[in-house]
């Protein structure tokens, strides 16, 4: 990969490879983090990484890198979290919160599943790929997840 291409891969993904890290991690900051993270293996294995395949590169490494942050929080106790979703009143639902909600009952490998797939549009095989599971993997575990958010999401507490 030569400078142009990783330049390219910079304007092309950078803001796909954000919400997709945004989405994992749940805090900007750590979001930040894990593409810059991203980028910056990147550029250290641009030799190896051909420019057709830079996306998948970026979207593994930064799943690896969100995994990491969210087992990192693990051990983190704090005494308050500042960005704890407010409660969604049924008179006055906000899609968003409910949804970020709903993603938040996952684990960080199903909701990082949902993202790939239902978010970024990879396929089966491609995302396979990129979390190192095969395509029947990807396939229980993202109806899995799925099932979880389905019954969140229709709740009579948050429907939308």
């Amino acid at each position: 990969m030569e400078v142009n291409d990783y330049n390219a891969c910079v304007h092309q993904w950078a803001d796909g490879l954000f919400r997709f890290a945004r989405k994992c991690t749940g805090h900007e900051e750590d979001a930040r983090d894990v593409v810059q993270g991203s980028f910056e293996i990147l550029w250290q294995k641009r030799r190896d990484v051909q420019p057709g395949k830079a996306k998948a590169f970026l979207f593994q490494v930064a799943y690896h890198q969100a995994i990491d942050v969210y087992r990192k929080k693990g051990r983190i106790t704090y005494k308050e979290d500042p960005e704890q979703p407010e409660n969604v009143r049924p008179g006055n639902p906000d899609l968003k919160k409910v949804l970020e909600r709903a993603l938040g009952l996952l684990d960080e490998q199903a909701r990082a599943l949902v993202l790939l797939k239902d978010y970024e549009g990879y396929n089966y095989e491609e995302i396979g790929r990129i979390t190192n599971l095969n395509e029947a993997q990807v396939k229980v575990y993202l109806h899995r997840a799925r099932k979880v958010l389905k019954g969140y999401l229709v709740s009579v507490e948050n429907i939308i």
